[in-house]
């Protein structure tokens, strides 16, 4: 009997969450994924959740993807999100020649990381050159190869357009060693992602890895998984890290009113208001994740099944994806003001999650424009989509 794309995913991942929460202190600390913890997530095949199956990789549906990384983040956010950034950026193995993609994830390590869309590379005979710098790269210092979505300038100056009049975007890909690195990921909270800088100076990139990421007539793979961008594929991914991280803080919250009490006042656990608003928050939280894969489930059904994702199906995956971001949120704050004083020493499990929430709904897929498409998608105005970025 085949196995289902992606079987024992979610359990490898469950059981590497000891090791990562024992080295959750030194990655905050050194602002990187520690080598033991890369080590296990390449060698339990983590990273290449969403690879084509033509290169190795497991293809899973969006489902496993999701619980993966709800099971990681419950032990360290930054992990989580490391692997979730790069798991998607595999997904351009979809959109490049064969050989190429083989190049850059046929070796176990062969893993992929990229920063925000900027800048722009001058086509040349045989591929294009490019001298930029890009930030925000996520799990950069795990990478094997580094990724920069660019407008493409021709030789006679002119910028590349697409039919519909829209400059032409790019993703090039080049291995680490040919970009400088740049330490700036100094922040409050995803403090162990390393999401720093990069830069090349005149680099030739051959044109077989320049690819139409996200592209329809650029698919080289036929699989139902490809069918959804990737841009879709970061909210589902980034909703389940904030889940797991909601999941880990509500359950810390839950444990501790089980014990503490103060001199003089009720124990948490016959504290009335406490039973309730725990009561509340787990309602909340459990209604998130319902219905965050409940819409993944969804789509997932219709497009193995017709082959096609439409906007509805677009819409529906964004709103979910950033309605459970602000929910898991909302959970993270309320545990931290439950657990009171004691949240806000470091050796306990609530103050790095309430920074790393908090820096996870800061990002582009929590935008609250996201509500506005939407809304307009509702209202019969759907011609404005969301900008791409990562």
């Amino acid at each position: 009997m085949n196995k289902l794309p992606g079987f024992g995913l979610i359990e490898r991942a469950r059981a590497l969450a000891p090791l990562i929460a024992r080295e959750a202190d030194e990655i905050e600390r050194t602002r990187r994924l520690t080598e033991p913890v890369v080590s296990a997530l390449i060698e339990n095949g983590l990273y290449r959740v969403l690879l084509p199956q033509s290169i190795g990789g497991a293809e899973a549906p969006p489902e496993i993807f999701m619980q993966m990384l709800e099971e990681v983040a419950k032990a360290d956010a930054s992990t989580a999100w490391c692997l979730g950034q790069c798991s998607v950026c595999a997904m351009t193995a979809a959109y490049i020649d064969p050989d190429a993609a083989r190049e850059i994830f046929a070796a176990p390590n062969g893993i992929l990381a990229w920063g925000a869309i900027a800048n722009e590379v001058h086509a040349v005979p045989g591929g294009y050159r490019a001298t930029a710098r890009w930030d925000f790269a996520s799990g950069s210092r795990q990478a094997s190869w580094l990724g920069a979505h660019v407008r493409i300038v021709e030789a006679n100056g002119k910028p590349r357009l697409k039919p519909d009049g829209a400059p032409e975007i790019r993703t090039i890909l080049f291995p680490v060693s040919s970009a400088t690195m740049y330490d700036v990921w100094n922040v409050i909270g995803l403090s162990g992602t390393g999401t720093d800088s990069y830069s090349v100076d005149n680099l030739f990139i051959p044109e077989k890895f320049a690819a139409r990421r996200d592209d329809p007539a650029a698919l080289r793979e036929q699989g139902p998984l490809y069918k959804i961008t990737t841009f879709t594929m970061y909210g589902l991914g980034f909703a389940s890290v904030a889940l797991g991280v909601a999941r880990a803080t509500l359950d810390a919250a839950t444990d501790l009113a089980r014990g503490k009490a103060s001199v003089g006042i009720k124990a948490m656990r016959e504290n009335n208001a406490v039973q309730g608003l725990i009561g509340r928050t787990e309602g909340n939280l459990r209604a998130a994740r319902a219905y965050l894969y409940a819409t993944a489930d969804e789509v997932w059904r219709d497009v193995t099944r017709t082959g096609i994702v439409t906007n509805d199906h677009r819409t529906a995956m964004r709103l979910a994806s950033t309605w459970t971001i602000h929910q898991a949120a909302s959970v993270v704050d309320t545990a931290y003001h439950m657990a009171g004083a004691t949240a806000v020493f470091r050796a306990n499990p609530f103050e790095r999650r309430f920074r790393d929430m908090h820096a996870i709904a800061q990002q582009i897929q929590a935008r609250d424009t996201h509500y506005e498409d939407v809304g307009k998608a509702i209202l019969g105005n759907s011609s404005e989509r969301p900008a791409k970025d990562t």
